[in-house]
């Protein structure tokens, strides 16, 4: 088990390979296992990449957190995490729901140092309420398969999942259930009163390969916000895909790994 310390917390973190460093952040309630379920697969027959996967303060097992009482204060311990494990080290950034926005944060305070960016649903309007989302809607559906499943849990997975079925079900269970059972409830409803940051940023533009992999069907930030920063990532390839909602890179797992793939290639190809 690995720790950083920072000036506010101790994050657990997960390092794994070697070359040039990728930093994984993943969203709001879950931990690491959300960003290693569906990121390690791309890595299976792929060398040169560190995987650094980190749990944010209030989830999974970092610690001494208590101090932390904003996203303001997240971003300032995730780059201190970033000085501390990857030092001047030019690296790759990418973030799925909250981390997409802590993800945006980290671009404001070192574009020049960061290769490229993924995001994966990212929240791009932090206030709820203000966010274009549509109806949930469940696109496929299982019958047999979730009469097995408990009330609580049923109810749960269909709150947010448009495939109702035993894979996607499994992965939903073991990548972010798991980890949102860790999540410290009472610290993290801090930060949702503080979940915006005090400053402005995606001043200029991020001229540097990245990726938005929207889900159609997302109901807890929507894609079209995501379109509207699209100026702001000439470099950018955008993605809304059909049949995914907020758990995108579980439901539609082929296509995640394609677009991530062809990021990677193109992070390749510039640093060449």
């Amino acid at each position: 088990m690995a720790y950083c310390k920072v000036g506010q917390a101790e994050i657990y973190y997960e390092d794994i390979g070697e070359g040039t460093p990728i930093l994984m952040i993943h969203g709001f309630t879950p931990d690491h296992r959300l960003m290693s379920g569906c990121m390690e697969p791309v890595f299976r027959n792929r060398d040169g990449w560190r995987r650094i996967y980190i749990d944010l303060p209030g989830m999974g097992l970092t610690k001494n957190y208590h101090e932390i009482s904003s996203s303001d204060d997240m971003l300032h311990a995730v780059a201190e995490f970033i000085q501390e494990v990857i030092s001047t080290e030019r690296y790759l950034i990418a973030g799925e729901s909250y981390g997409g926005y802590i993800a945006r944060g980290m671009i404001e305070k070192e574009k020049e140092q960061i290769l490229g960016a993924a995001f994966i649903c990212p929240v791009i309007v932090p206030d709820a309420e203000s966010r274009t989302v549509g109806e949930h809607r469940i696109l496929k559906r299982d019958a047999e398969f979730i009469e097995g499943l408990k009330k609580a849990e049923l109810e749960e997975f269909q709150s947010i999942s448009v495939k109702l079925d035993e894979y996607n079900w499994l992965r939903y269970n073991k990548e972010i259930v798991s980890g949102c059972q860790m999540a410290d409830e009472e610290f993290l409803s801090k930060i949702k009163n503080n979940y915006g940051f005090s400053f402005e940023f995606d001043h200029g533009s991020f001229d540097r390969p990245s990726v938005f992999l929207l889900g159609r069907q997302d109901s807890v930030v929507g894609f079209q916000d995501a379109l509207s920063v699209i100026d702001k990532f000439p470099r950018g390839t955008f993605a809304v895909m059909d049949t995914a909602g907020h758990n995108l890179q579980i439901e539609q797992p082929e296509l995640f790994n394609t677009f991530i793939t062809e990021w990677l290639d193109r992070v390749a190809e510039d640093k060449r």
